[in-house]
Parts: C-alpha cells; sequence; structure tokens
C-alpha cells in the first residue's frame, strides 16, 4: 500500500517500537552511524522498515538516502529505492512531485526519527549530475528539513564546481563519496580529486571511504584524514585488501579501521563514522548480525 501524506502522518507514534532506553552510538566521542538503506542488501527499506534497524542495532546517528524519504510521501520511486533515471517518463514524473512536495513533509519525518533518537546528520542525493538547477535547491531544502548537517554524493570531479556554487549559496557541506578508480580523472579516489573539487568552494567537502581509499592507493588515508579534517562531512567504514582487493570483514582486510577510529577519538573529529556494509554475509548469519559485529567492532575500538 502505498504511504500518503495523510497515513504517514498518522502512523508517526505508531510505527516507532516502545523501547526502555532511545539508542546511543556515541562511543568515546565518537559518533557511530551506518550509510542506510544501502547497508541493508536485500532487506525491505522503507522508511519505517530503516528505522526499526537502526533502533535494533543500537546505531543513533545515520547518512540516510533521500529515497526512503521521499517514498514515505508518495514520490514515484521504485521499492527497490532506484531512482527512474532510465526512464524518462518516470524521471519527469520523479522531478514535478519533488518540485511540489511541502518541506513541512520532511520536517516531520525528521521528529519522528528525533523521537525515536535517531539523527539524520547526511542526506545522500544520487544522480545529483543530471538534476536541474531548480532541483538541487529542494535537494539541499530537503536536507535541512530532516536536520542533515551536509549532503553526499557521487558524481564526477568536473560537475563539483557547478555543484559548489549550490553549496555556497545553501551555507551546506557537501561530502563526495569515491571509489578506488584512481586512474580515472572524473573519480574521487586520489588526494588529488578532493583538493581540486575543494579549491572551487569552501563548502566542497570529502566523504572518505576509507576502505576504497587504502584498496586503490596503497596506503593508508590518516595522513589525508589529518589533512584535511576541518573539510570531511563523514567517513565511510569498511575494510578492503590492497590492490583493489575485495571486501573482508572487519580486521581481517588491509584498511586501518580500527586505527582511524582511535585517530578520531584521539583528536576529537566531529564528523560521523558511517558504517558502510559491504562484505559477504557467511553461511549461517544475516546481514543485521555482520552489521552487529561492525558495530561491536567500532565500540570495542574506541574503549
Amino acid at each position: 500500500m502505498q504511504i500518503t501524506r495523510r497515513t504517514f502522518g498518522a502512523s508517526l507514534i505508531a510505527a516507532v517500537p516502545a523501547l526502555a532506553a532511545k539508542p546511543d552510538s556515541n562511543f568515546g566521542g565518537v559518533r557511530v552511524g551506518i550509510n542506510a538503506p544501502y547497508s541493508f542488501h536485500g532487506m525491505p527499506a522503507g522508511a519505517d522498515d530503516v528505522l526499526n534497524y537502526l533502533l535494533e542495532l543500537g546505531l543513533s546517528t545515520v547518512e540516510l538516502r533521500s529515497q526512503p524519504i521521499e517514498r514515505a510521501f508518495g514520490a514515484p520511486i521504485p521499492a527497490n529505492g532506484r531512482l527512474p533515471i532510465a526512464d524518462p517518463a518516470g524521471a519527469e514524473a520523479l522531478e514535478k512531485w519533488r518540485l511540489a512536495a511541502s518541506m513541512d513533509s520532511f520536517k516531520q519525518f525528521r521528529k519522528k526519527w528525533q523521537d525515536a533518537g535517531v539523527a539524520i546528520e547526511i542526506v545522500k542525493f544520487d544522480g545529483v549530475d543530471r538534476m536541474k538547477d531548480e532541483v538541487v535547491d529542494y535537494a539541499f531544502h530537503l536536507a535541512k528539513a530532516a536536520g542533515a548537517k551536509a549532503i553526499s554524493c557521487e558524481i564526477p570531479v568536473s560537475k563539483t564546481e557547478w555543484l559548489g556554487q549550490f553549496a555556497a549559496k545553501h551555507k551546506m557541506m557537501v561530502g563526495y563519496h569515491g571509489h578506488g578508480q584512481v586512474h580515472n580523472p572524473e573519480a574521487f579516489a586520489t588526494p588529488e580529486s578532493w583538493e581540486r573539487a575543494m579549491s572551487y568552494s569552501k563548502y566542497n567537502g570529502i566523504n572518505l571511504d576509507i576502505g576504497h581509499f587504502t584498496a586503490g592507493n596503497g596506503f593508508s588515508p590518516m595522513p589525508f584524514i589529518k589533512k584535511h579534517a576541518d573539510r570531511i562531512t563523514h567517513l565511510h567504514l569498511k575494510d578492503r585488501k590492497l590492490n583493489n582487493g575485495p571486501n573482508m570483514p572487519w580486521g581481517e582486510g588491509d584498511t586501518p579501521v580500527r586505527e582511524v577510529l582511535q585517530l578520531m577519538k584521539r583528536e576529537k573529529y566531529p564528523f560521523q563514522a558511517t558504517i558502510e556494509f559491504e562484505y559477504p554475509v557467511p553461511a549461517g548469519s544475516t546481514v543485521l548480525k555482520e552489521i552487529a559485529k561492525c558495530v561491536a567492532f567500532c565500540k570495542a575500538s574506541l574503549a
């Protein structure tokens, strides 16, 4: 059943489980969150589903993708969360919906999550480089209404001068996410790629994936983190092998996940440490059980 603005508003209280205490994933002064619903592979990805997963895991902060927020109010986005980019009619319908959307609805969404004990610190948007200017403005307005400190996205480096102008207009940071494509000049992968983007706007920032950085560059991300800590919106935590090797259960790869967390604690960095779950689920386990291990890894590293 499609959730309308009215039915969503009526379910604001009923959908939140009764808990003895609100979640708290502030470990040693480091706020540990998760990239959602992306990390919950193959699981229902509605807004209430995601909130329930966070509460079960005890996570009190999140990088939330825009799709579950928008779908909660009737946006024409498929249940799998994929934007209808390849469908011109679907893309046009989504654009029309976005430009007519009420920011009061998103503020209502924010209150529900805050009341449950979860802060939406970053909102991630897909397909930003294909958005019209007025839709980019909408994205910043949505993020602010949801309570976010920054937006995040994956776009070519050459588009960051354009997007940086919107970030400056809205006085809101953009964290650019990268992968391990160190030979692609349009990909965020090397220190130089982020430094180029940051030269365009003081609101252009870094969503550093420490697993991709280590696997692609072949060296620790810690010097880069220290150098640019004031421009980091959040880190993505995962453990990968060197030489573009595979994702591994945490502690079995070459990424200094524990050391990065301890650096954040020691230096009192204010940005979120964001779990991005990607390694294969072992036989007999589940996604939630494995993410719980990642949360426990963070907590033990920061004890």
